[in-house]
This record gives C-alpha cells, sequence and structure tokens, in this order.
C-alpha cells in the first residue's frame, strides 16, 4: 500500500513497487502481519513533516512480522527462515512494512519463539518497546505507585503489565467498558475526564510517585495527583519538558524486542489483538485506529 502525497487513509492505494535492496547489516523480511500505530496515521497527515524527511510514494508502517526472505553480508544471527519482528523505523518514510517485503537493520529484527503466535508478534514492537522505555526512564520499582494515561490502549496496556510485574503498584486510566481489562491484567481502573485527580488522591492520597502519559493533554492533571519528587514521562505531550518530566521517543532495538517476545513466551505478557483486516483493507485498518480499537489493529498480508 502507498500514499503519493499526504492526506487521509482513503487516499492509500494498492500499488506494485520493486522489492528492497538489501544493504549490507541487513535482513530482507517476507513480511506476514503488519500492525497499526497512530504514528503511521499521523505521518500520512503530514504531522511529522518538521522532523522526519519522507520520499514519495510512501509504504505506511512501522511494525511487522514474518520470516526472513535473505540477508546481506555480515549477518550472523539471522538466516532465511527465521521466523522475526521488527520496529522498523529509519532515517527517513518511505519503505514501510504495509507491504510483501520489508528491508531493516539486523539489530532492528529480533527472533520470535515458536510458541509465539504471529499476531501478537507483529503487534508488539513499536508499542512494547515503548512502554518498556518509558517505564525505565522513570526507574519504575516495587516501591511505586504508578499512574498510567490511557492504561488499556495499545501501549498502555502493555505497560501496565510491565509494571504489575516489576510489582509497583498501578493505577490505569480508561473508559468504564475496559475496567475489567485493566484489572485481568493487574492494575485499579479509574474512569479519565473531569473528577480524575479527586479520584485518584481516592485510591493515592499521598500522591502518586510515578505517572506515564500515553495520552497527551493531561499534564496538569498528572502534576495535581504527582507526589512531592515523583517522576513522570509522556510519549505525546512535549509540554511535560517543562514541568520537569520526559519526552519518549522510542528507538528501533532488536535485543530488547527480543526480550519482550520472550516475556510473551513465558506467560508474563499478553498483547491483545482488535481486528485484523487484509492488505488492500489498510484503510479501513488506519480509521478504525483513528476512530479507536480495544487492541492491536493488524494488517493480514498474506491475503
Amino acid at each position: 500500500m502507498t500514499y503519493t502525497a499526504y492526506g487521509e487513509p482513503q487516499s492509500l492505494s494498492l500499488t506494485e513497487q520493486p522489492t528492497p535492496k538489501l544493504a549490507p547489516g541487513a535482513v530482507l523480511i517476507k513480511v506476514e502481519r503488519a500492525a497499526v500505530n497512530p504514528v503511521d496515521w499521523k505521518l500520512m497527515a503530514g504531522g511529522l513533516d518538521e522532523m522526519l524527511d519522507v520520499v514519495f510514494p510512501v509504504i505506511p508502517g512501522w511494525d511487522a512480522a514474518g520470516v526472513v526472505e535473505a540477508v546481506g553480508p555480515d549477518v550472523p544471527e539471522f538466516a532465511p527462515g527465521d521466523r522475526v519482528a521488527t520496529y522498523a523505523r529509519k532515517d527517513f518514510v518511505h519503505g514501510g512494512t504495509y507491504a510483501e517485503y520489508v528491508a531493516v537493520p539486523a539489530t532492528s529484527a529480533a527472533h520470535i519463539p515458536d510458541d509465539v503466535d504471529t499476531d501478537s508478534a507483529a503487534g508488539l514492537p513499536l508499542a512494547g518497546l515503548t512502554a518498556l522505555r518509558t517505564l525505565e526512564s522513570l526507574n519504575l520499582t516495587a516501591e511505586d505507585t504508578l499512574l498510567i494515561h490511557a492504561a488499556s490502549g495499545g501501549v498502555g496496556h502493555l505497560a501496565t503489565q510491565l509494571a504489575a510485574d516489576v510489582g509497583a503498584e498501578v493505577i490505569g486510566t480508561a473508559s468504564e467498558q475496559n475496567h475489567q481489562k485493566l484489572r485481568d491484567l493487574g492494575a485499579t481502573p479509574v474512569s479519565y475526564g473531569e473528577g480524575l485527580p479527586e479520584r485518584i488522591r481516592q485510591l493515592a492520597p499521598d500522591g502518586v510517585t510515578a505517572v506515564a502519559d500515553f495520552a497527551g493533554g493531561v499534564v496538569d492533571q498528572t502534576l495535581e495527583v504527582l507526589a512531592e519528587a515523583g517522576r513522570h514521562a509522556s510519549i505525546a505531550d512535549p509540554s511535560v519538558l517543562q514541568h520537569g518530566g520526559q519526552l519518549i521517543w522510542v528507538r528501533p532495538d532488536g535485543p530488547r524486542l527480543e526480550t519482550l517476545l520472550q516475556r510473551i513466551s513465558e506467560g508474563k505478557l499478553k498483547v491483545s489483538v482488535d481486528t485484523v483486516y487484509p492488505l488492500e483493507q489498510a484503510a479501513q485498518a488506519m480509521q478504525h485506529n483513528i476512530e479507536g480499537s480495544s487492541g492491536k489493529v493488524l494488517i493480514d498480508v498474506t491475503r
């Protein structure tokens, strides 16, 4: 799927593109599933034009799971036939994962354990690495009470599980229809919206010691409930930098992605999948993500 100018998902079209070239230190992946992330349609709308160079036509997508088709020179860690997942962000926007093939640096790819299904592996990379990096930036420990904004979303539901596994007390904001989901993941749910700081203070009278913002636009609420010397980070709101917080922009990292995949294999992490669309319906998949989903939206490139 490609687009030739900034626009809406409906401008995506199914086209024939050359198979990506295979550079030294790279792997060519035959894609089976790609995941839709908000950054995909934000890029398509031109939202990151000041940050990233774009070479049209663009194949969107930064997440994929599939099988290694070929390896470039000096790639001893992978071989054709290996099942792999990848967070495929590069230095410029052009050849993404909504395609039959994608080439990525070997350092961005990770082996998929035999007992991890392809859908889970495809939905993990960007969201899982973002969740992990955010929690690590907060130096989260079992002594913390962590507030997660948008805890049932694509990144949030993974961060909730990782934080609970550390032993932290987790409070997560979500719509009421997702409260049981958060309880099942180990968090105490609270409804977002008016009165949120008061609801959080009822659960944590002395304030929370850490906040992970996966929603944006909530810095005032964060500061109202953050304990003295508390830490906070956001993936969506640069204004946190003005208030002592950290802004997270995750990097491709094959070895750390492999660690997360191993957690799935061990039953310590689960990726929630909402809907799987065929490649020809990539525009509908993007629109579904824009309108909101209860889990990861995937694209099946094999059909």
